[in-house]
């Protein structure tokens, strides 16, 4: 959730992958510009590893507490901020982006051209529906055969088409079919992961530099340099086996440094949620700000990732967190007391 506030401000620093703004904040070209790598290492990976997490704890939701319990679960953690940021956060997104050709009609169904960067609300909620009905049906997610998740992956990312490291984008109200099974790869693999009760590895960290290196740099130049079936077949077998590493090894990396209880990670993991939903809005308000500044590109950067994490955690903390918009996102929680009080 958190990277995606990064990503969204990194968008401004590449040119053509921004096309709202008319003026760049970082105009180098591709080859030269350290953005743009930092964009498609993250998106390469981000909403993979969303999705395999998203499988997990839906099937560890649905062992623990039942079908009833996972449907309403799912309908208030997700199918509700969804529609609620469709008919807010959505429209502001499209005014800001296009003030002069925004009419107040078209408010409320701005949603119906594209859900933005909420798309991943709906995208879940189908794939949380489809489970719910293979669990009712039957199915089990134990088998060994759900490994072939793994490999087929790739399946999905060879009828991609965008120009970009990672799947294609797909924001609209009908998910694009192609994009739906990638995710739901991974989506499955997740619930297998529970399932099968598969021991997390401290020395999965280890595939990070592997990924990041071996995979990621020559997935770039193939995917961009090398052209015909060769090369899309190449490029797409390193972009699914990068984004499988990045998920071990980030999954990995968190058993070893974050496996104890920590109030701080809590509490970040609780504001995500709130400053995912909301960041776009502040990234586009600061871009549109920061344009005409005479300053350093890599100032305005940082300037707009810390800024607006920063504003919506204060705003998460003051309005947010013990309030009801606070448990519809994370489950009600309580003022910490002091221990002189609680004792």
């Amino acid at each position: 959730m958190l990277l995606g506030v990064v990503l969204h401000g990194l968008l401004w620093f590449v040119p053509d992958a921004w096309p709202i703004q008319e003026a760049w904040a970082y105009s180098r070209p591709i080859e030269t510009n350290v953005y743009a790598y930092l964009l498609s290492a993250i998106h390469g990976f981000r909403m993979p590893v969303f999705f395999l997490l998203g499988g997990f704890f839906t099937a560890l939701l649905w062992e623990r507490r039942g079908l009833r319990s996972l449907i309403a679960h799912r309908f208030k953690r997700i199918a509700i901020p969804l529609v609620l940021g469709a008919l807010t956060i959505v429209p502001i997104n499209v005014w800001l982006m296009d003030p002069d050709g925004f009419s107040l009609p078209r408010w409320p169904l701005s949603w119906l051209e594209s859900l933005h960067h909420i798309w991943f609300l709906w995208v879940l909620l189908i794939l949380a529906a489809a489970f719910i009905m293979a669990a009712r049906s039957g199915l089990r997610f134990g088998h060994p055969l759900w490994w072939l998740a793994v490999p087929g992956a790739l399946i999905p990312q060879l009828l991609m088409v965008e120009p970009i490291f990672g799947p294609d984008t797909s924001d609209g109200i009908i998910p694009d079919p192609v994009v739906l099974l990638y995710y739901a790869m991974f989506f499955s693999f997740g619930a297998f992961f529970w399932t099968r009760r598969m021991t997390i590895r401290r020395w999965w960290a280890a595939l990070l530099p592997l990924a990041l290196g071996p995979v990621f740099m020559p997935g770039l130049v193939v995917l961009f340099e090398v052209p015909g079936t060769v090369g899309h077949v190449t490029a797409s077998a390193l972009q699914v086996a990068y984004a499988w590493l990045m998920a071990f090894g980030m999954i990995g990396l968190f058993r070893w440094i974050a496996s104890r209880e920590r109030a701080w990670v809590r509490y970040a993991s609780d504001a995500s949620y709130w400053i995912y939903l909301w960041h776009l809005p502040m990234v586009l308000a600061g871009q549109a700000l920061m344009v005409d500044w005479d300053t350093n590109p890599h100032l305005k950067f940082l300037l707009i990732c810390t800024s607006v994490t920063g504003v919506l955690l204060v705003v998460y903390q003051l309005g947010v967190r013990y309030t009801p918009v606070g448990s519809l996102l994370n489950g009600p929680r309580r003022r910490s007391r002091p221990a002189s009080i609680a004792a």
